[in-house]
C-alpha cells in the first residue's frame, strides 16, 4: 500500500490507523522508490498494536516495459540502499523539471517546480503530482485527462523514468537484506521473464491482487509453486487516488507473511 510519500493520498499514520480498523494484523508500506514513510508507520503501529514490515516498490524496465519489484524486510539503514534512493530522488526531480519545460513548449507556462512540490509531502515526485498541478491550474478537468493530453507515455511532454533493470532492482533489495518479489504480474503481463528473474534472486510472486478473477489467482499460485517462490499479496491501496481498491480489500493469511520472513533469514538469501 502507498502513502503521500509516493502516489498515495494518506499520511503513513493514517494508513496504519485504517489498517487497524480494517482488522489487519500486519501490513507493509511499499511506496515507489522511497522508504520515507516506513519509520513513521512503524512508530504509529506501536500504538495500534500491528506490525509494519519495511517495504518498497522499485521501478525497473525491460525494453520499455515497466517491471515493478517489491522489497520486504529491508534494512532501513543499509548504506547502498540509501545512496540509490537518493539518486532516484534526484532523478525524479530532474524528470519533473524536464516535463515542465516540455509543457512550456505547448503553451503551458504557468507551472513551476514549486507547484508540483506542493502536491506532494515527500521528495518522491511523480507524474500523479504533475497531473494534480495541471488540474489545479485549469489545464485538465481531472488527472486522467492530464495524462491523456499531456504526460502519458505517448504524449509530447512525457519524459521516461530512470532506467534500472529488474536484475539491478533485485540485487539492491537482496544486498539490503530484503526479499525481492515481482509485483502484480497479472498487470505487468511478462510471465516469460519470471524464470530469468528467479535466476538472479527473485524470492516471491505477488499472487493475491485486488479485482483478480479466481482463475488468474490459481494460475499464479501454480507459477509460484513451479519456481519455488513465496506467495505474497496486498491491496495496492492508494487512498482516494485509486478508488477500485482500499486497505484490507485483499488479505492474505499470516502464514504467508511468516514464509516471507523466514525466506529473508535463509543463509542462501545473502549469497
Amino acid at each position: 500500500m502507498h502513502t503521500i510519500y509516493s502516489d498515495g493520498s494518506e499520511a503513513p499514520e493514517a494508513v496504519v490507523e485504517e489498517a487497524c480498523h480494517a482488522g489487519l494484523s500486519c501490513i507493509s508500506i511499499t511506496d515507489h522508490d522511497t522508504m520515507g514513510a516506513v519509520k513513521m508507520a512503524q512508530a504509529a503501529a506501536v500504538e495500534w498494536g500491528i506490525e509494519v514490515i519495511s517495504g518498497i516498490e522499485l521501478s525497473a524496465e525491460v525494453n520499455g516495459k515497466d517491471i515493478h519489484i517489491l522489497g520486504y524486510f529491508l534494512d532501513l539503514e543499509n548504506a547502498l540502499l540509501k545512496q540509490k534512493l537518493e539518486e532516484f530522488r534526484t532523478t525524479r526531480f530532474s524528470r519533473i523539471a524536464q516535463m515542465i519545460e516540455n509543457l512550456k513548449k505547448q503553451g503551458i507556462d504557468n507551472l513551476s517546480f514549486e507547484d508540483i512540490k506542493a502536491e506532494s509531502q515527500s521528495d518522491a515526485l511523480g507524474r500523479p503530482h504533475l497531473a494534480a498541478a495541471l488540474v489545479k491550474k485549469g489545464w485538465a478537468t481531472n488527472s486522467w485527462q492530464a495524462f491523456d493530453k499531456f504526460i502519458g507515455d505517448k504524449c509530447t511532454a512525457y519524459v521516461p523514468k530512470h532506467q534500472q533493470s529488474p536484475k539491478e532492482a533485485i540485487a539492491l533489495i537482496r544486498q539490503a537484506g530484503g526479499v525481492a518479489v515481482l509485483a502484480h504480474p497479472m498487470v505487468t503481463n511478462r510471465d516469460e521473464l519470471i524464470a530469468s528473474f528467479v535466476d538472479v534472486g527473485l524470492g516471491g510472486l505477488e499472487v493475491y491482487y485486488p479485482n483478480c478473477p479466481d482463475a488468474v489467482v490459481l494460475y499464479y499460485e501454480g507459477l509460484a509453486r513451479k519456481y519455488k517462490l513465496t506467495m505474497t499479496g496486498g491491496s495496492d491501496a492508494h487512498g482516494k487516488h485509486k478508488t477500485n481498491t482500499w486497505i484490507g480489500k485483499r488479505r492474505i493469511p499470516c502464514e504467508f507473511v511468516e514464509q516471507l520472513r523466514a525466506r529473508s533469514k535463509r543463509p542462501e538469501h545473502f549469497s
